[in-house]
């Protein structure tokens, strides 16, 4: 476990520069890499990071090792990662708001990164590069079969870790609560179109990138996707409550 004097806590006050938001709905195997990731990218900035672990019908032990690394807890049971993750920014104190899933992790490079790229004044906000921890020709191609009408619905958008001052996070309302699914791709669509009104862009960082789990492949299969057309569908138009609950909302073997 990294040093954790490095997250802002619950009890403390003053202006920070990071708020971390992590939606968490059982995920005792993973969070302890992901919070590591974000106490070793927090060392270039320490004391401007709070990470605030939103608890979705956890029945584990994700609480007692969010609270280990001095994270501040919330709590949202709804079925909706939409409004889960805007449970977490309606408590952030930070200027900038990082989005990261609790089993995926960010290079040590990610903040600082972030810092820079808003500081120029030249982004609204935006992505990450993503990789899979592992990679397979199934995996790929499943990727590839999202992606790409994903990317003809939304354009050119990158996914993930997403981050932006909070006053524009703010600006075009969080994440769309009508959303089950795609709801990050829905948000970086409705960012980009904020930032083209101020004649700022989307950026997606290169020089940092996210690790993703591969818990999804790993239980189903690493041509899931290819196999199940019709959870490609349910991506693509975002409120499909059952095909949802099978993706995010149950246990589904964790």
């Amino acid at each position: 476990m990294m040093e954790n004097q490095m997250f802002t806590g619950p009890d403390e006050a003053g202006e920070i520069l990071f708020s971390v938001l992590i939606p968490a709905h059982n995920e005792e195997k993973y969070i302890t890499k992901c919070l590591d990731s974000i106490a070793a990218a927090s060392q270039n900035c320490p004391g401007q990071v709070e990470v605030i672990v939103i608890l979705n019908r956890c029945t584990d032990m994700t609480e007692e090792i969010a609270r280990s690394y001095n994270c501040v807890i919330v709590h949202d049971d709804r079925k909706n990662l939409s409004q889960i993750r805007n449970s977490g920014a309606a408590a952030a104190r930070g200027e900038i708001i990082v989005t990261i899933d609790a089993d995926s992790r960010m290079t040590a490079n990610m903040l600082s990164e972030i810092e820079w790229h808003l500081s120029g004044g030249k982004y609204i906000g935006g992505g990450t590069t993503g990789r899979f921890e592992r990679m397979s020709l199934g995996i790929v191609v499943s990727a590839l079969a999202l992606i790409v009408p994903m990317a003809i619905k939304y354009g050119a958008i990158s996914v993930g870790i997403f981050w932006c001052r909070k006053s524009d996070f703010d600006a075009i309302g969080g994440f769309n609560e009508e959303m089950l699914m795609s709801e990050d791709a829905d948000f970086a669509w409705r960012l980009k179109a904020h930032g083209k009104r101020s004649g700022k862009k989307y950026g997606t960082l290169t020089k940092a990138y996210m690790i993703t789990s591969c818990r999804k492949f790993d239980k189903e299969g690493d041509w899931y996707l290819i196999k199940h057309p019709g959870m490609i569908l349910a991506y693509l138009k975002g409120t499909d409550h059952r095909h949802a609950d099978k993706a995010y909302y149950e246990n589904h073997g964790r």
